[in-house]
């Protein structure tokens, strides 16, 4: 009976193969990337070329360690606190704009300096908004498919992140909160009228927010030809087009960048893609993406998996986690290639910034402990199950 039970509870956390192999190898992507792309800049400014390089990997071991931790909680927890966690993100989104606070930064405000660390609240609140609204929907079914006060309700509280998101501003973490929150109320079944009526809305108060703002129109009429003015307003995706250029298939060598060489800015952020391009060429760049497919695969499988073991809240978790990674990845490779308009945004798992990291391991932790929930057959499980 010991032995049986132990082995159970051996098999009960053996996670999944794909997802953690997938996570590790985007993490060590990210490492070798920005340990290339920030050498000379790091060097010019900190005078230690490993500055961003230790600082990096300490940000992934905390990442790894938080994932674990929320890998271990049960997903009980997480469907009865979903309101705890959204209450708190909003709390730091307001507490981000209070002067001497938040911590500006190129004009935006969207910064918490903690000591050493810097908190950037806009992670947190896409996680949040992920398990918040997957308890909502499992707790209010019927409600979200048959009323609109069921679709209005969790808009109200898509509005309100938003809003705050727009005062630091920070447009991109806006778009993906809003693609996501979207994306999960039509996987819940909404009805498609009233669906597309606030959708519509949405497009139309995107479009006036990029009309009411002069930078992110220099920003989208640059995008349309950055050639035109390549020392000003089209200059970083001039040099990141550049890098995808001198890549061709197989790259120059890793460390071998130019563009890294103060030509395109801060390149070990929001366009270490472009350095990687660069340094590994076509090949390179289609490795990652790779990595990136298989991933967000796999997650999709696990929640259409969950769906049909009635696993409701696991199943939008997957879903909302698979949206986030699907959208941020999207959006700044896009960016990086002229595809979009040049937007600041992380690549998850592989930009510097300690924040998306650790909320990128939690998103995914989360799905892991789906998979093992749905695999074994919990408790939890079984009682969302009987529930419906």
């Amino acid at each position: 009976m010991t032995a049986s039970r132990t082995a159970a509870s051996v098999y009960a956390f053996r996670v999944d193969p794909v997802l953690v192999l997938m996570g590790a190898a985007l993490l060590l992507v990210g490492l070798i990337a920005i340990t290339s792309a920030s050498i000379e800049y790091a060097d010019f400014h900190y005078q230690s070329p490993w500055y961003h390089s230790v600082r990096h990997l300490i940000y992934i071991g905390i990442a790894v360690v938080g994932g674990y931790v929320v890998y271990r909680v049960p997903l009980e927890f997480w469907l009865n606190t979903g309101w705890v966690w959204l209450f708190l993100a909003l709390a730091l989104l307001i507490l981000v704009l209070i002067p001497g606070i938040g911590r500006e930064v190129n004009g935006s405000q969207r910064w918490l300096p903690l000591g050493s660390f810097t908190l950037q609240p806009s992670e947190f609140a896409k996680l949040a908004l992920v398990v918040y609204l997957a308890g909502y929907l499992v707790r209010k079914e019927h409600e979200v498919r048959h009323e609109w006060m069921g679709f209005l309700k969790p808009m109200a509280v898509l509005f309100t992140m938003t809003l705050l998101l727009m005062v630091e501003p920070d447009f991109g973490a806006t778009v993906i909160a809003v693609g996501t929150a979207f994306g999960m109320m039509f996987l819940a079944g909404v009805k498609l009228r009233h669906f597309l009526m606030v959708l519509l809305g949405s497009l139309a108060a995107m479009v006036l927010l990029i009309a009411s703002a002069p930078y992110r129109m220099k920003r989208l009429t640059a995008y349309t030809d950055p050639w035109a003015d390549p020392f000003d307003t089209g200059f970083q995706l001039t040099q990141s087009l550049i890098a995808f250029g001198r890549g061709e298939w197989f790259g120059v060598g890793l460390g071998n960048s130019i563009q890294k060489l103060f030509y395109l800015p801060e390149a070990h952020t929001d366009f270490v893609f472009s350095i990687w391009a660069e340094e590994t060429g076509f090949v390179g760049a289609m490795f990652v993406i790779a990595l990136y497919a298989v991933l967000i695969g796999r997650i999709l499988w696990v929640g259409r998996c969950a769906t049909q073991l009635g696993n409701l809240f696991g199943a939008y978790i997957c879903y909302g986690a698979a949206l986030i990674f699907t959208g941020q990845s999207f959006v700044n490779m896009g960016v990086s290639s002229g595809l979009l308009p040049t937007k600041g945004l992380t690549l998850p798992f592989i930009s510097y910034g300690g924040t998306s990291l650790i909320a990128c391991c939690a998103l995914l932790a989360l799905v892991l402990r789906v998979e093992v929930d749905m695999r074994t057959g919990s408790k939890g499980t079984k009682k969302r199950r009987r529930a419906k």
